[in-house]
């Protein structure tokens, strides 16, 4: 194991290493890794674009599908609401596809996707929204209706009914197609993500992440996957096939967001 992941780490590897300094701190990085989500994105779709990316019942969606549908959210977002960078947009829904497209979209343009969680009930999604200034949220039905419940919310809400297919579920949001619509750059310096903690002890708090945090994470993670890759096609047994996997953890949490989730664009899972 050591020396497989010695040989992706190398100066001119797959992984290969290198540096920054963060706080006074020199850290290393994996050098190759994209600068921003939008950028991952957008290389390891068309690297992977017309192999199935999301299944969800009957629904099969390609990555090139989703991230059109990510870009036409992302355009929305910018000229109908005046979504700008650093602005953070609440998702408050059960795994799906539009909870997928949605983060996308809102990271594309430039705002900050703010994962509250779907288990909690309204008094704790009205400090969740009020602790972070969420300019909007997007919730599924049952959410929704707990949202409802707060009252004096001054934070818009959007109900995606994601019970529906892509395309009809996001029509309240992309009843007019956008043309021409200019999304930010972005580096990775700018933050991305709010996710929360357990609030075991007391009230959640919200956790920011720039856009290298993420990147870095993923590629870690796809470190373990290429170093397993390396061993069993070493031993004469590479896999076969696309690989696949079975979401059955919350994208709200951090391992259904990143080693799942974000990674598979990177596996073309």
């Amino acid at each position: 194991m050591d020396s497989t992941m010695a040989a992706l780490t190398a100066p001119g590897g797959m992984l290969g290493l290198g540096s920054i300094e963060r706080f006074g701190v020199t850290l290393p990085t994996i050098a190759v890794a994209p600068p921003a989500l939008n950028a991952y994105f957008a290389h390891y779709a068309g690297e992977h674009r017309d192999q199935v990316f999301l299944v969800a019942g009957d629904e099969r969606l390609t990555f090139a599908e989703v991230e059109d549908a990510a870009e036409r959210v992302a355009c929305a977002l910018v000229s109908a609401h005046g979504i700008q960078r650093g602005d953070r947009i609440g998702i408050a829904m059960r795994n799906s596809p539009s909870w997928i497209v949605l983060y996308m979209g809102i990271i594309m343009a430039g705002g900050v996707a703010t994962l509250l969680n779907g288990w909690w009930q309204s008094d704790e999604l009205e400090a969740a929204i009020r602790d972070v200034d969420c300019n909007m949220v997007f919730a599924d039905p049952p959410r929704v209706k707990r949202l409802a419940q707060i009252a004096g919310l001054a934070t818009p809400v959007i109900g995606i009914d994601d019970t529906q297919p892509l395309r009809i579920a996001l029509d309240v949001l992309l009843k007019e197609d956008p043309v021409g619509v200019a999304l930010p750059p972005l580096g990775p310096d700018d933050h991305a993500t709010i996710l929360f903690t357990s609030g075991s002890t007391g009230q959640s708090k919200g956790a920011l992440c720039d856009h290298r945090a993420i990147i870095q994470a993923i590629f870690n993670y796809l470190g373990q996957a290429m170093m397993m890759l390396g061993i069993a096609t070493a031993q004469g047994n590479p896999p076969v096939g696309q690989p696949v996997t079975l979401l059955t953890i919350p994208l709200f949490h951090i391992t259904g967001e990143v080693p799942v989730f974000l990674q598979s664009f990177a596996m073309g899972r």
